[in-house]
């Protein structure tokens, strides 16, 4: 949907894209604050792309940065983390779906010939 101006709404822009979603599935599966770095590897794409990322999800209150040093590590806070268990949760749906729809395609062929 998009706002009064046609722009796309900064929510709907950010989560339904691929990156963004990998990294917050990524730091889901984490118990420990996770680097950029490694959420970069994890999410396939750049570090100053991922740390872009980072900051939108920050200044949204669902990740915080865990200084230690010159080591800055990401954690989801509560929001961020009800967020993500909900992307995950739609992920395994849409798998589902996925699978249950090619099955029918294939049954669909079957009886064609």
């Amino acid at each position: 949907m998009a706002n009064a101006k046609g722009q796309k709404p900064v929510l709907e822009d950010l989560f339904l894209r691929e990156k963004p979603a990998r990294i917050l599935l990524a730091l889901k599966t984490s118990k420990i604050p996770v680097y950029a770095t490694i959420l970069s590897k994890e999410a396939d794409c750049t570090y100053s792309h991922t740390i872009k990322i980072l900051d939108v999800l920050q200044n949204m209150g669902l990740v915080v940065f865990d200084k230690k040093g010159r080591i800055k590590g990401v954690k989801l806070t509560d929001d961020g983390w009800d967020i993500a268990h909900n992307l995950e949760a739609m992920k395994k749906k849409l798998i589902q779906v996925e699978g249950k729809y090619s099955r029918q395609a294939k049954q669909a062929k079957k009886e064609k010939k």
